[in-house]
This record gives structure tokens, sequence and C-alpha cells, in this order.
């Protein structure tokens, strides 16, 4: 299976062409090497994903048919990503604080939308 299907198979991206983006920008590399979007992908191997500053280190326990559930995901990744990685990802969040101006008035639906989505990552 290729490199970009594997990765929205097991619901890393959102969306196929969001993998393949990945995969052109060196965010996605096999046993440390970047790949294309077209390298296919063999059990075994250690998949390092970058996402949002995090390095993400997943090891491939099987090849899926087809996009699955969320809870079916970990018959098929072993997630290796060291505790250092995972705490940054913690702190990013701890750091952020929503800041508005004096006197800006009341925040838009789409400005509240985005103040609860960093705090609740």
């Amino acid at each position: 299976m290729r490199i970009d299907k594997f990765l929205w198979c097991v619901r890393l991206y959102k969306t196929r062409s969001l993998a393949t983006k990945a995969c052109e920008h060196n965010q996605v590399k096999i046993q440390g090497n970047s790949v294309k979007a077209s390298r296919e992908v063999k059990i075994g191997e250690t998949i390092q994903v970058d996402k949002e500053g995090i390095k993400y280190l997943f090891g491939v326990k099987a090849i899926p048919e087809s996009r699955m559930g969320a809870p079916l995901v970990v018959q098929f990744l072993e997630n290796q990503t060291p505790q250092e990685e995972l705490d940054k990802k913690n702190m990013m969040r701890l750091n952020y604080t929503p800041y508005r101006e004096k006197g800006s008035g009341r925040p838009t639906k789409k400005e509240r939308r985005d103040l609860d989505d960093w705090t609740t990552v």
C-alpha cells in the first residue's frame, strides 16, 4: 500500500491529499529517509511523522484493506513516540494563553471556536 494511503487509512491525516502534501514537504520518513507519496509500506517498518512540531514514531504491524474506525487503528500501528515529544505537545498547549486587546469587544463565533480549540487540545 502507498504511504499516503496508509497514513490516511490509519487516521494520521484527515484526507489523503493532506498525507500526500506531508510527504512532499519531507514530513514523513521511513527508517529515517524522506519518502515520496508513492512509496510502498511494509510490515515492520518505522514511520516518522512530523506534525505541528512534534515527531511521532509508529511501527507498522499490518497493512489495512481500507480506512477504518479509530478503535481498530491499534491493530495496524504501534506508537513508539518518545515521552519527550509527547511532553513537548503538552507544554505547547500549556504555554498558549488566549489574549484579546482591551476594548475589542466580544469575540466572534469563529474567534471563540479558535480559542476553545487551543484550550482543549
